[in-house]
């Protein structure tokens, strides 16, 4: 097949769930372009790593000038913030040049090059609803129209519904509830415009369906579950396990990593410190929030910031915790470290678009003394260690593999063409 991926910010290894799609994809011989967004030179450099999947690759650089504009040009719509931050005129002005068969994305019978289009989050779903507008115009002309699949990833009014409500930082909860409401109308409008719709886990369809009585429109969503590199991230015999090491990772200034690291070093931390002082907490991800840098003043917590790899912290870990206080779709968090045979304590939250089997494959806990019990179970047996990080590994190669995942997706393809 022949698929344009219209992805708003580069995917990348921050980003996994375009990134590893995308390689998925062409791996089993797919053709992919790709039309996406920088901000950064960072982001623009990390673009070199997906390009050699792709056929062709396409960058827009999408100024914070105009993605400023973009929201003040929304704000009497009605419409989400987040629907508009991310659009960019050139980017959409190329895409309909694809779509026309401009630089030879037409076959020799007249037929769009293009099999299926796939575009991502509720950022980029304005390229989408271009998409399907341009075509309901050109279909009199006979014009033969692609699949056109929107990847919600997760339900972001489910997202700022916890937010708005539980988040640490007052301006995350300010803007949530600010964005909610608009952000529920312009989601149930979305179940009439795109012939599928994706999402991660069965919570974030649940929420889509409470917008809808109607079979149709439900049948057009999708669960399409997250995976997780498993050549990349993998156990290393030849890293000692620090047995007192407690990992938690993710980008450390998403507003729900932020409330879920200050509550477990606020809420569990004290009660794990308690009982096993040496203890030493590794937070570990990208810009981390103030907050989060405060509590690296703690002689027993380490807060690392941005680092080139992130897989030796998860594998030298004795326990991998995600403590999550509210959030959507599937924690990469969780994957990585259980691709990384570390045993993992979460919440139920936190596996809630899982299918592994608490106290086998993952400890899970909820109130922060039994949390912390579990922590310290791990801590303080080499064996339970290696049982659960053994049984998380096989889980996640039976359940989260990306070839698996992009064989799902093809059939999503496949089913309008």
């Amino acid at each position: 097949m022949k698929i344009l991926f219209i992805i708003p910010y580069v995917p990348n290894l921050i980003r996994p769930r375009s990134y590893n799609l995308i390689r998925a994809l062409a791996g089993r011989g797919n053709e992919i372009t790709l039309l996406t967004l920088w901000s950064s030179e960072e982001e623009r450099e990390s673009s070199k790593s997906i390009q050699q999947d792709c056929k062709e690759t396409h960058l827009h650089y999408l100024a914070r000038w105009r993605s400023y504009w973009n929201c003040l040009v929304a704000l009497p719509t009605g419409q989400p913030l987040q629907a508009w931050y991310c659009w960019q005129p050139q980017l959409a002005r190329q895409m309909i040049d694809l779509m026309n068969g401009a630089g030879g994305y037409r076959s020799s019978d007249g037929r769009n090059h293009f099999d299926a289009v796939h575009v991502e989050h509720l950022r980029g779903v304005k390229y989408g609803l271009s998409l399907v507008e341009h075509f309901k115009a050109v279909q009199a002309a006979s014009a033969s129209v692609p699949t056109i699949v929107w990847d919600s990833v997760d339900s972001i009014a489910l997202l700022f519904r916890q937010s708005s409500e539980r988040s640490k930082k007052l301006f995350s909860r300010w803007l949530t509830k600010f964005e909610l409401q608009r952000t529920e109308h312009f989601e149930a409008k979305m179940l009439d415009h795109f012939s599928r719709i994706l999402i991660t886990s069965q919570k974030d369809k649940n929420a889509f369906l409470a917008y809808t009585q109607s079979e149709d429109s439900a049948s057009r969503l999708k669960i399409i579950p997250n995976g997780v590199d498993l050549q990349y991230f993998h156990p290393d015999q030849n890293a000692p396990r620090l047995e007192d090491g407690i990992v938690v990772s993710g980008k450390m200034s998403y507003h729900a990593n932020v409330t879920m690291v200050m509550d477990l070093y606020e809420r569990i931390m004290p009660i794990v410190w308690s009982r096993h002082p040496q203890a030493h907490l590794w937070v570990v991800g990208k810009d981390p929030a103030r907050e989060i840098q405060s509590i690296g003043e703690h002689p027993n917590v380490t807060v690392t910031g941005t680092v080139d790899d992130i897989r030796p912290y998860i594998q030298r870990a004795a326990v991998a915790v995600a403590p999550l206080v509210y959030g959507a779709g599937i924690q990469n968090k969780v994957l990585e470290s259980m691709a990384c045979g570390t045993p993992v304590v979460a919440n139920p939250l936190a596996i809630s678009a899982f299918q592994a089997v608490p106290g086998q494959d993952v400890l899970v806990a909820e109130e922060p003394n039994d949390f912390a019990d579990q922590m310290l179970r791990v801590l303080m047996d080499p064996s339970l260690r290696r049982n659960i990080g053994a049984a998380g590994r096989n889980y996640v190669e039976r359940n989260h593999d990306w070839n698996l995942i992009g064989a799902q997706l093809e059939e999503v393809y496949h089913a309008d063409s």
